[in-house]
């Protein structure tokens, strides 16, 4: 039996959902009973648990055989830093009291380094405790999802403006599906490694300019690249309604991406191939619209 967090998310989902398609067990953990229908029908057994609560952790990952898990970045908490560490705190917790023998964990770029790139630091504390608890661990360090245009896809709509936080819009970055990262979790999953290693999961090279290319085509309108200078990221993303905290943590990832901080350092690296056109058709009810 398999257990995975984040069911009602798209990574932690497309990882249950691959899993049922092999014919595992499955157990999947969800924050709201309202989730758990849903899940009961496709045949997983449903726990409503809360990731800082280490006793029911702990009870619905005894006798299981591996453990799909990730660290939600709380937009809405007054200390993002603290949410994240009684997560780690309790997860870890709960791992070594159940003796999980492999856990698969959503991490990313840049999670090799303790401090300076917002909340990933969070998931290198993660990884850490994880690896401190007895487990093998599989860390999959994910690059950008493709599936992050949906942040901006009104504006898109509405104003034709894409906005980039970064200092370039032409640079190459990886951006990968969530469906084919779910592949690779369920895989890793089912079939664990000999001793914990951090894997590189990398999508097609992508710039947001031919982001913003895909989403023009897909919607029919014109769609204007507007790059954000630097000195007003904290401002911008606080104006969209984040809280102050959370608005600078997530301007220090991206400056943590600028300065090339999150690009891969595992022990081995995995492509995916799902292209963003697919996934933008996908997002928006178009069809599929090619790079040029």
């Amino acid at each position: 039996m398999y257990v995975v967090t984040g069911a009602t998310g798209r990574v932690g989902s497309a990882v249950a959902r691959h899993l049922l398609d092999h014919g595992a067990k499955v157990r999947v953990l969800v924050r709201r009973p309202a989730a758990a229908p849903e899940w009961a029908a496709r045949g997983a057994d449903v726990r409503v648990a809360d990731l800082r609560d280490r006793a029911a952790l702990a009870a619905s990952l005894t006798g299981c055989a591996g453990f799909f898990t990730l660290l939600p970045f709380d937009l809405t908490a007054a200390d993002p830093s603290a949410h994240a560490a009684a997560v780690v705190a309790a997860t870890a917790a709960a791992v070594a009291d159940a003796r999980v023998p492999h856990v698969v964990v959503l991490s990313s770029g840049g999670a090799d380094l303790a401090a300076g790139t917002g909340p990933v630091a969070g998931l290198h504390a993660l990884e850490q405790a994880l690896l401190a608890s007895g487990a093998t661990v599989t860390a999959l360090r994910s690059g950008h999802f493709q599936e992050k245009v949906t942040d901006a896809l009104d504006l898109v709509r509405e104003q034709g403006v894409y906005p980039v936080l970064a200092a370039s819009a032409d640079v190459a970055l990886p951006m990968g599906a969530t469906r084919d990262l779910g592949a690779v979790a369920a895989g890793a999953l089912l079939s664990p490694p000999a001793s914990s290693e951090a894997v590189d999961v990398l999508g097609p090279a992508t710039t947001e300019r031919e982001v913003a290319a895909v989403l023009a085509a897909a919607l029919g309108r014109d769609v204007d690249v507007v790059t954000v200078p630097e000195e007003a990221w904290v401002e911008t993303l606080a104006g969209t309604g984040l809280p102050v905290p959370a608005a600078e943590s997530l301007a220090e990832l991206y400056r943590a991406d600028k300065r090339g901080l999150l690009a891969p350092r595992g022990d081995r690296a995995v492509h995916l191939s799902t292209p963003i056109a697919r996934t933008v058709s996908e997002l928006v009810g178009a069809a599929p619209a090619a790079v040029e």
